[in-house]
């Protein structure tokens, strides 16, 4: 098994937002990957007097230790079950009511010798390579549906009819992409933040198994070096540039 993560600020200086673990469980009985994307707050810091890195390492530890001590509940409900956790942990402090209270996008796997799972909630990207080496995007598009309708999405975060993030209610969990695939039919996974996926995503001048490619051939450095090169020839309107992560698991 290969496994090879990395993951870059957007600014230097300033800390990355991003989480990332995989868990290899002694027993061998599989492992899990886990992947946050923060959500950079506003200057109120969404009404939270904690940061979002605290958050989404809160987050993350909580749903990396469910997915693997307890194979029996599904993913949807870990992530519910780490929801609550965390804000548990900062209710008496914070307005977890605020819409911008800290929260994330999701992407996770999880698997054994019978099956792979997978959950995807917002917008990074999980790949899942077959044996027959095709690259599949398991995507929660409900962002790009609403640009593509021309909405504003600040109105729409966690909204009926909008998109959804983990934050502070645990129904979310239930709103994400989820499925289950046979172990003996994947290869390989890889899971980028949207800050890694810009070359397909916003430039569109790379597809996911371009991608993919450059990611386990050069490993994420290269591939957050080829996105950087394009923000800097024509920077996208909002940030400049992102945090990035990138995790590959060859399995």
């Amino acid at each position: 098994m290969r496994i090879e993560t990395a993951t870059e600020p957007g600014t230097a200086g300033v800390p990355n937002e991003d989480f990332a673990a995989v868990a290899l469980p002694a027993s061998g009985a599989g492992g899990a990957v886990v992947v946050l994307d923060g959500v950079t707050p506003p200057p109120d810091n969404g009404g939270c007097v904690h940061s979002v890195p605290w958050f989404t390492a809160r987050l993350g530890g909580a749903l990396l230790e469910l997915l693997t001590a307890r194979r029996d509940v599904a993913p949807a409900d870990c992530l519910a079950e780490a929801i609550a956790r965390t804000a548990h942990a900062h209710r008496d402090t914070c307005d977890l009511s605020h819409q911008l209270t800290p929260q994330a996008t999701v992407v996770l796997a999880r698997w054994n010798a019978a099956d792979v799972e997978y959950l995807v909630l917002s917008d990074s990207a999980l790949l899942v390579e077959d044996t027959a080496g095709v690259v599949t995007a398991v995507l929660d598009d409900r962002i790009d549906r609403l640009r593509a309708q021309g909405l504003r999405l600040a109105p729409l975060r966690n909204q009926e009819g909008g998109f959804f993030t983990a934050a502070a209610d645990p129904s979310v969990a239930g709103r994400a992409v989820t499925g289950r695939l046979p172990r003996a039919d994947v290869t390989a996974l890889a899971v980028l933040t949207d800050g890694a996926a810009r070359a397909v995503e916003h430039y569109r001048v790379d597809d996911w198994a371009g991608t993919f490619a450059l990611l386990r051939k050069a490993g994420p450095e290269r591939l957050f070096a080829r996105v950087r090169a394009l923000e800097a020839e024509q920077p996208p309107p909002g940030k400049q540039h992102d945090d990035a992560t990138a995790v590959l698991v060859e399995l």
